[in-house]
Parts: C-alpha cells; sequence; structure tokens
C-alpha cells in the first residue's frame, strides 16, 4: 500500500506541475474497433463497453462481483462506489428489476459523461450522486443489502478509499446479511484485504483472483452463510442473470460452500 499511495503522490505532484490541480481529473472518452472507452490517460482504461451492447458486463472482474448474489439474491437496495462508465449501474439497473441502485462518484466529470455510455437517467429506481464515498457509506448506516466499491481515479485507489475507518463504515452501511465487494487492483492487495478482515472478522472474508487480469476481487459479509450446497445456493440467484454470467456464480458457490464447511460461518 505504501508504494500505491506514493505513486498517487506522485501523480498528484505531477499534475500540480501540469497546472491541473484545480479540482478532479476529467476523463474523455475514446472510440476504438467497436468498444468505447472511459480514460484519463491514453494506455489506462478506467472503463470499456461495447458499442453495440452497451448493456454487457465486458471486464471479468465487473462480473465477479455479481457474485454478491449468491449471498443475496433479491437485494432491495444496491450501493455502487464510483460509477466510471456505468457498466455494472446498467447490468444492475436492466437485471434486477426490483431492486433500487444508489451510486456515489467524487468526480463530476465522470457523471457528466453517463449519457455517452447509455447510464439511464435518475428515476424512482437509479440515483447517482457527485459526493465523496467516504461520507456516502457513513451516512447511510444498514442501507445496504449489496456493496459494491470500485473506486478509482488516475493513480489507483484513492488514500480515503483506503483506510480501516473506510471499511468499517462500509460494515456498517450493510443491512444484517448485507454483502459487500471489492475491487483490489493494487500492487499490495493483502494491506485492503486484512482491514477488511478487522472490520468483518477473518472468518467473513473471501479473495478470489481474476485469472485474466491482474486485479482480486474481496467480499466480506454480515451474518450467516447459507446452509446450502453450491447448486442450490447458485440456483438462487435470478435466471436471467446466471444466464449472462453463466461461469461466474457454480465457481464462486462452491468455494463458499467449503468456506462455510472449514469455519462454520
Amino acid at each position: 500500500m505504501a508504494g500505491d499511495r506514493r505513486r498517487g503522490v506522485l501523480g498528484r505532484w505531477i499534475d500540480r506541475l501540469r497546472g491541473g490541480d484545480a479540482g478532479p481529473r476529467k476523463p474523455y472518452v475514446r472510440q476504438h474497433e467497436g468498444f468505447v472507452s472511459l480514460q484519463f490517460v491514453r494506455r489506462q482504461t478506467q472503463s470499456r463497453m461495447v458499442g453495440d451492447d452497451p448493456d454487457r458486463l465486458l471486464i471479468d472482474y465487473t462480473r465477479t462481483m455479481f457474485a454478491t448474489l449468491l449471498w443475496q439474491p433479491a437485494p432491495a437496495v444496491l450501493g455502487m462506489i464510483g460509477l466510471g462508465g456505468g457498466s455494472q449501474a446498467k447490468f444492475a439497473y436492466r437485471q434486477l428489476p426490483d431492486t433500487r441502485i444508489e451510486v456515489v462518484e467524487n468526480n463530476p466529470h465522470v457523471v457528466a459523461l453517463r449519457g455517452a455510455f447509455g447510464v439511464p437517467d435518475d428515476d424512482a429506481r437509479l440515483s447517482v450522486v457527485v459526493d465523496d464515498g467516504v461520507r456516502f457509506v457513513a451516512g447511510r448506516p444498514g442501507r445496504f443489502d449489496v456493496l459494491l466499491v470500485d473506486g478509482y481515479d488516475a493513480h489507483g485507489i484513492p488514500a480515503e478509499l483506503s483506510t480501516q475507518g473506510f471499511y468499517d463504515a462500509c460494515r456498517d452501511a450493510l443491512t444484517a446479511a448485507g454483502v459487500l465487494a471489492c475491487n483490489l487492483y493494487v500492487r499490495d492487495p493483502e494491506t485492503h484485504v486484512a482491514k477488511l478482515r478487522a472490520a468483518f472478522g477473518a472468518d467473513h472474508v473471501l479473495v478470489f483472483d481474476e485469472p485474466k487480469m491482474s486485479n482480486r476481487v474481496a467480499f466480506a459479509w454480515r451474518g450467516a452463510l447459507p446452509a446450502l450446497d453450491a447448486e442450490t445456493l447458485a440456483a438462487r440467484v435470478p435466471l436471467s442473470v446466471r444466464a449472462l454470467l453463466p461461469e461466474v456464480f457454480p465457481r464462486i458457490a462452491v468455494r463458499i460452500v467449503r468456506h462455510r464447511t472449514v469455519t462454520g460461518r
């Protein structure tokens, strides 16, 4: 984590030299070979969409994070920290029609591009607010059945979203049986995992490597795991979602059952 913090400090110092410290950096939209990408710099893609299939979850970790539905197959309220190109917000909006989706994004320039990525306008089921992620979760105790944390700026995970206090606030923002998923694209993911274990308990955290990528997805939950076998656990997820993410639920359901068997949690 120290290395990530140094890179973040260095990046902000470079921004200041370039006169870019007046506020959040502006991203831009790049269209290339059928893809639409959200980027801050040329070789760093924050989010990517298939131009003629805008609701598809293209990037593997965004698919894996929806394994939270194994814990909460019918969430009443789903929270998201980080909008990006809105791929997860769009997917939840289309595939979970009975779920309210509440998204926080701290960069207004990112929110301003939501139309370029086909993110629906706010309505009774979807709200996107410009705010600080820490303040967002701290002000919503017991609110979310599912919370997806994918908050990044041009330099990686912001320091504010890396503290023990932040992960404690995420825990407190969940319902009594709520579940959290975090995308960890950092050099030292164990620092974040240790903080999740401190917040939720060591037996309430599972971490999955993304085989084709350089990141991990960490799940943390409150309450007990369902006393179900892997097949039954996966079958609780809405069929429309399972059909679109067929590789996700069996793989993670097996690990959940194994974890419950070993820990009794």
